[in-house]
């Protein structure tokens, strides 16, 4: 991955509090797996930014290598890589998303 790819990913990350790398968007995931963490974030009333992979090529390439993970979607609290759709909804129905969620939205 180029220099400049990167920092622009890097710039999304840094730019808002929960950033969720998906297919599609908020109002219109287009996979099964986008849909399921838009669901989860929506229940907890997180203010999310939703990037769309499909749209950037570069981007959704570029993503792969930057987060080391190879399928979408993939959020990101306050920096720091969660995980995808398995990873998202199981910290869900443990009770371990919602306190993350909670203080980056504490610290908007």
């Amino acid at each position: 991955m180029n220099e400049e790819l990167r920092q622009r990913i890097q710039s999304i990350i840094n730019s808002h509090k929960i950033v969720l790398f998906m297919k599609g968007t908020k109002n219109f995931p287009q996979c099964g797996f986008s849909a399921r963490v838009v669901e989860v974030l929506n229940q907890l009333k997180a203010d999310f930014h939703a990037v769309n992979v499909l749209a950037d090529q570069e981007l959704r390439q570029g993503m792969k290598e930057f987060s080391n993970w190879p399928t979408f979607p993939q959020l990101y609290i306050e920096g720091r890589f969660i995980g995808g759709c398995d990873i998202v909804c199981e910290m869900f129905e443990q009770g371990e998303l919602q306190p993350l969620i909670e203080r980056a939205t504490k610290l908007s």
